[in-house]
């Protein structure tokens, strides 16, 4: 038998290059198959699963709990992905004081569905209930939204259906690739930013950093985490993609075959949660949870009976930040 640490093959190989081509894994997916497309995830939105829930609790703070400042980022443009623009909103929480201690960090991809305050996370007012509580330690939101390229309208009202396939694939490129990019992304650039803009300090310690996302920017929180687990070591997915968009279906092998990162994930779907002909979510995320259960994680994964939303996410929002963060 081979030791422990003994990371040669015993039988598996790599797929060669030619017999990846001759597969046809090398291409992209064709737009529709077998009377099926990406369309499909349609059927899973507003779905009458998700009626169970409502906002946590925590989304309605009591009048006198103080509110953290939100500071909003129009047009904020990077180097990572260059010839785009984004917005992000930074939450700090009240009473804060510039230069005091260290700051812990959620940060959300497709921020502002878990920004609107009439939508089912609501976080600041989550973070405002947290902190007024005194169950967690002072903390900063960091919403960042997909890059929308440039040379299209900047406004989404009037995307024609070209504009709207390239701003998704802008997202796919930041957030299903399983590549650091995004995550250094975030820390030479977002992070940096949010510093000098909030006027904040973010802690270094990892395990005070939460990655939050969901359907495709589930899996960027992941990706984040398992590329950096000494600088991200907290994720929260919600509905991931971990299905072949861009190779995602791949961690559940990585996890099993891969000595144990220091990561702490919750990962959340639904029993009707969206199939599509790049995979099925609700077998992809209990694949997820199969594996780090194999490989000793500390994880916790929630199976309700949403679709591919974040209302079940919601309901549990709270919870789960606390659970991350205990």
């Amino acid at each position: 038998m081979p030791a422990d640490d003994d990371l040669s093959p015993v039988y598996a190989s790599p797929m060669d290059v030619e017999t990846y081509r001759l597969l046809g894994l090398d291409k992209h997916g064709p737009r529709a198959v077998n009377g099926h497309s990406n369309e499909d995830v349609a059927k899973s939105i507003n779905h009458e699963g998700d009626s169970a829930y409502q906002p946590c609790p925590e989304a309605h703070p009591a009048d006198d709990h103080p509110q953290g400042k939100i500071l909003s980022i129009h047009d904020w443009f990077c180097d990572s992905y260059p010839n785009t623009v984004r917005r992000i909103w930074i939450y700090v929480p009240a009473d804060y004081s510039a230069g005091s201690n260290e700051l812990g960090l959620i940060q959300f991809n497709d921020g502002y569905i878990y920004l609107d305050d009439k939508g089912p996370v609501r976080a600041a007012a989550v973070l405002d209930s947290l902190h007024a509580a005194g169950e967690i330690e002072p903390t900063v939101g960091v919403f960042v939204w997909p890059g929308r390229p440039t040379d299209i309208n900047p406004d989404a009202d009037a995307w024609s259906e070209s504009e709207w396939a390239k701003a998704a694939e802008q997202r796919s490129i930041e957030y299903d690739s399983m590549r650091l990019d995004y995550g250094q992304f975030l820390l030479k650039e977002v992070l940096p930013f949010v510093e000098s803009g909030a006027n904040v300090r973010l802690t270094e310690d990892p395990t005070r950093r939460i990655c939050c996302g969901a359907s495709s920017g589930g899996i960027a929180a992941f990706t984040c985490a398992w590329h950096f687990p000494n600088v991200f070591s907290r994720v929260l997915s919600h509905v991931g993609s971990f299905t072949n968009i861009k190779g995602g279906h791949n961690y559940p092998w990585l996890i099993r075959s891969t000595p144990r990162k220091d990561i702490r994930v919750f990962l959340q779907s639904g029993e009707n949660d969206t199939t599509t002909i790049f995979g099925d979510w609700p077998l992809a995320n209990k694949t997820m949870a199969n594996a780090l259960e194999c490989s000793g994680y500390d994880y916790r994964f929630e199976f309700g009976t949403g679709g591919h939303t974040i209302a079940h996410a919601g309901s549990m929002f709270a919870d789960s930040i606390r659970w991350l963060l205990r």
